[in-house]
């Protein structure tokens, strides 16, 4: 007899949208870090790390229980049992053994390899130091907690001395790589940089900077200038012939001046290039400094679209606070000058290459903006049913538009109007048909101070190595400290490829997540909802915090 079924059917499973093409592609957003870490192959990595069954690396182990195993085994002379490990020294991580025997034998061997009287391990124990924004004390807090012995403060610098030419190699070939990347991308020699300089203080009176110029073609570091103002010796008067001095004599806000020049003086004898156009954010004397470098008039001046929006909010919160009676409900409010400079931003980069429709565009921003339902201002706003304006959307489809927000008075859009269209002008628009932004020197400007923590101070030597270290992260990610490794004649270990390859993988889906138009839209959202929710706090409680208000 047939078993008797219910009527309930069995749940199916989800096997795919079968009404869709199998084969069709999903386009992923090309981002700076994915064009930057793309490798052919890691073959080459795969071959240099031999023997990856075999035992091989650094391990953490207790001196008694490694004293007992010796304890327990064969002398090879006596053949008996009883051998004896004693410390004849001891130079930071590295120690030198000696294993000895009551019949007479001997034998000495290091705890870890040296490359002449250096130990690799201190070596690479101050690049991880580095590497995470760390130095001496903080080394020796980390090591002295798990009752490991360090290095004193004179060895760790001749450590760090010594890396800093491994980096400082690795880096000059990096960025020789980075210009004939540029070259044959741009098949010339001519090309765009985007400069700008980062300050380990805030204020401009800071005592460390650096200067990096990115390329705009291939976002990757081409040259930087780290600069200070403290020499060590020099402040404390002391003769020695063998330190690093200062390498710059003026003002810390002079700093993007100077390092700009140094570095376009040099572009064609070392990389081989004009950087003839110059992407700036305005903010430095820079470009007038490096105009004529290569001729009169050789060098373009271009803005940043970004630094170009930010003005429209940074002017208008100036006359704000200059202008009483600006301000207010109704008024010019933040929450207006933020809308402002957006809606001025969305104009620049949806009409790159058109200066026409471009300061068309920023001007039709400013009067839809400051409309409301007593005045419609949209008669200069794009027409149509696909336009941005929802007043022309409306009156393209026959329908009443209504619109609910009061307005601008007309003496606050006449007080505000001479601001924003000095803005507008057709010199400045013209710089920004480009559409570029100065994001990579951003970018790159946090690598340094995640690696140079601005809480502490550093002199020149670790300054250097650690903008150096910078470069080599930025433009090739982990796997461009393996160049560091063979210059400092350390052998590659299976588990520092591996986990610098994984690094890397991770930074480029980080990348591509954090690009798709979802994550964008998500991360707006959250934006002006923590921006409503600020105001909304004000608007009940009142100012309770003000600088220099009470």
């Amino acid at each position: 007899m047939p078993k008797y079924r219910t009527k309930r059917t069995k749940n199916r499973s989800f096997h795919g949208n079968r009404f869709t093409n199998a084969n069709q592609s999903v386009e992923e957003p090309t981002t700076a870090s994915a064009s930057k870490l793309i490798m052919n192959d890691c073959a080459e990595l795969k071959d240099e790390v031999n023997g990856r069954n075999e035992l091989k690396g650094n391990r953490i182990m207790d001196i008694f229980i490694l004293n007992c195993v010796f304890a327990a085994l064969f002398c090879p002379q006596c053949l008996k049992t009883g051998l004896k490990l004693t410390e004849d020294s001891r130079f930071g991580l590295c120690s030198d053994f000696t294993l000895t025997c009551n019949c007479g034998y001997m034998n000495g061997f290091t705890s870890t390899a040296k490359i002449g009287r250096m130990s690799t391990l201190n070596s690479l124990l101050v690049l991880g130091l580095r590497l995470i924004g760390k130095g001496f004390t903080a080394g020796k807090k980390l090591l002295c907690t798990v009752n490991l012995p360090f290095m004193s403060k004179s060895t760790f610098r001749r450590h760090e001395d010594q890396l800093l030419k491994a980096v400082w190699c690795a880096v000059d070939k990096n960025m020789k790589q980075a210009a004939t990347e540029v070259r044959t991308k741009t098949k010339t020699s001519s090309c765009g940089v985007s400069v700008d300089g980062t300050w380990q203080r805030r204020g401009h009176n800071s005592l460390n900077g650096c200067v990096s110029a990115i390329s705009i073609d291939t976002g990757k570091v081409l040259d930087l200038e780290p600069m200070s103002l403290y020499c060590r010796y020099c402040d404390k008067k002391k003769n020695n012939d063998g330190h690093v001095c200062s390498n710059h004599v003026g003002s810390s806000a002079s700093m993007e001046t100077v390092g700009a020049y140094r570095i376009f003086d040099r572009s064609k004898q070392c990389k081989r290039l004009k950087y003839t156009k110059y992407y700036g954010d305005g903010d430095s004397n820079g470009f007038n400094a490096v105009k004529d470098i290569y001729g009169p008039d050789s060098v373009e001046k271009l803005e940043c679209i970004g630094h170009v929006q930010k003005r429209v909010g940074s002017r208008l919160r100036n006359l704000k606070k200059k202008q009483k009676g600006l301000g207010g409900k109704g008024k010019l409010t933040d929450k207006l000058i933020d809308k402002l400079q957006n809606y001025y931003g969305i104009a620049i980069r949806s009409n790159i290459g058109n200066l026409q429709n471009m300061q068309s565009a920023v001007i039709a921003a400013f009067y839809h903006c400051c409309s409301g339902k007593n005045k419609h201002m949209h008669k200069q706003c794009p027409k149509g049913g696909d336009s941005w304006c929802k007043y022309q959307r409306a009156v393209h489809e026959g329908k009443v538009f209504v619109d609910k927000s009061p307005g601008l008075p007309n003496d606050i859009i006449n007080s505000i109007k001479t601001t924003y269209m000095s803005l507008c002008d057709s010199n400045l628009l013209s710089k920004c048909l480009h559409g570029k932004t100065q994001n990579n020197n951003e970018s790159f400007n946090n690598v340094i101070w995640t690696i140079l923590p601005k809480e502490t101070f550093v002199e020149m030597q670790s300054l250097t190595l650690g903008v150096n270290i910078a470069v080599l992260l930025f433009n090739s990610g982990y796997l461009g400290l393996l160049d560091v490794f063979k210059n400092l004649g350390v052998s590659l270990g299976q588990e520092t490829v591996k986990n610098f390859s994984l690094m890397n993988s991770e930074r480029v889906k980080s990348a591509k997540r954090h690009s798709l138009p979802t994550s964008k839209l998500s991360r707006k959202k959250r934006k002006s909802a923590k921006k409503a929710k600020l105001l909304n706090f004000q608007v009940k409680e009142g100012v309770t915090y003000k600088c220099g208000e009470f």
